[in-house]
């Protein structure tokens, strides 16, 4: 068995106030809802400045000093996709929407009542808790979900 398999490489970032979180309802017909803005990393990119340069292009904000804390992981076909987790509070600028999707700041006590992405509360409890690092989805007949 190789050591080595195709990755693709993203990120995604919660950007933060108090209880307020900015979230994307993404345009893209492949994950739909409200979700954390982010995107792919480039060839020989560092994954800070991914994730700082995607936040930009779809908030209008600039970030400062985001931390990773975390990974979210899944098979694809002849390879992983890998996400790698970040957030910060510290930011500014002015919020503008993208091609992606609506920018919003919502509070976390009514996420309820939007249309979230399928994996959306998984995602947060990485994001919120300091003992779990990784989201990994593993494929058998169907999708399961393992937080560690």
């Amino acid at each position: 068995m190789s050591r080595f398999e195709n990755v693709e490489l993203t990120t995604l970032c919660m950007v933060y106030h108090k209880d307020l979180i900015l979230l994307q309802n993404r345009t893209k017909k492949d994950w739909q809802g409200y979700t954390f803005p982010g995107g792919h990393v480039e060839a020989q990119e560092s994954f800070v400045d991914a994730v700082i340069r995607e936040v930009k292009e779809e908030t209008g904000l600039d970030i400062f000093h985001p931390i990773l804390c975390g990974i979210k992981q899944f098979p694809i076909q002849n390879g992983r996709y890998i996400v790698l987790l970040f957030k910060t509070n510290q930011f500014h600028g002015s919020l503008t929407s993208s091609l992606e999707g609506e920018m919003k700041w919502v509070d976390r006590h009514d996420l309820s009542s939007l249309p979230l992405v399928d994996d959306f509360m998984e995602l947060l409890r990485v994001f919120d808790d300091p003992h779990i690092q990784e989201f990994q989805y593993t494929v058998d007949n169907e999708w399961h979900v393992h937080l560690k």
